[in-house]
């Protein structure tokens, strides 16, 4: 080995260590990257590495009343997220429940709400699961709204999650700094997620949980 390849090696190890660092993180975000949530509950899930630690044996029959009795008017937006990227992990196993989930969140958001919160939470969770069905069919390079879409007879543009999640932030209840950092998760406009994650910065007050997820999604 000559002087100048022993040199270099340290500076070659380091940069094979950022390159695998990098691609650890690469993925969708909605799908790829667990969010911390203080073990707020949620669907089961195990301690395997990876995103995509499903636990063998649950019966995803169950999925829509194990997903909704989790989303109740009391749970933060953080805790939504996670539930929803699980959800959608478990629904791409079966287009049965991915279908019943979506349907059950679309009716929800249409319905009446009680009070402008509970409607907030309903829009975003219905525009949350559909960009979230999006980017793990990415995952899988199949396409989960397109299914949805043929076995309800809906016009497959129709399912514009984000569009949802944003009139969920322009109604301004609780949380709204949560949803922010979802939307920015969402977009494939960079300008508007730079615009989303700045609002959420802004209101994230240092050290709390929505912080510690901004950090971990998009770095310091």
């Amino acid at each position: 080995m000559s002087t100048a390849t022993r040199w270099l090696k340290p500076y070659l190890a380091l940069a094979a260590a950022v390159v695998l660092a990098q691609a650890a993180n690469a993925g969708p975000p909605l799908i790829c990257h667990p969010f911390t949530t203080e073990n707020a509950p949620s669907l089961p899930w195990t301690d395997a590495p990876g995103w995509r630690a499903t636990q063998a044996g649950y019966d995803v029959r169950g999925l829509t009343a194990d997903t909704l009795a989790l989303l109740g008017p009391d749970v933060p937006v953080i805790a939504r997220m996670e539930t929803m990227r699980r959800a959608t992990i478990y629904a791409s196993t079966s287009p049965r429940a991915a279908t019943e989930l979506l349907s059950a969140l679309l009716a929800l958001a249409k319905a009446p709400a009680r009070d402008p919160h509970a409607a907030a939470l309903t829009e975003f969770d219905a525009g949350y699961l559909i960009e979230s069905y999006r980017q793990q069919s990415e995952i899988d390079k199949t396409d989960m709204l397109a299914a949805f879409a043929r076995s309800r007879g809906v016009p497959l543009s129709t399912l514009y999650g984000y569009a949802l999640v944003e009139n969920a932030i322009a109604m301004k209840t609780s949380d709204v700094a949560a949803m922010e950092f979802a939307a920015s998760l969402m977009t494939t406009d960079k300008a508007a997620a730079m615009r989303h994650r700045d609002s959420a910065t802004a209101a994230a007050t240092p050290g709390s949980l929505l912080a510690r997820n901004i950090t971990a999604a998009w770095g310091a």
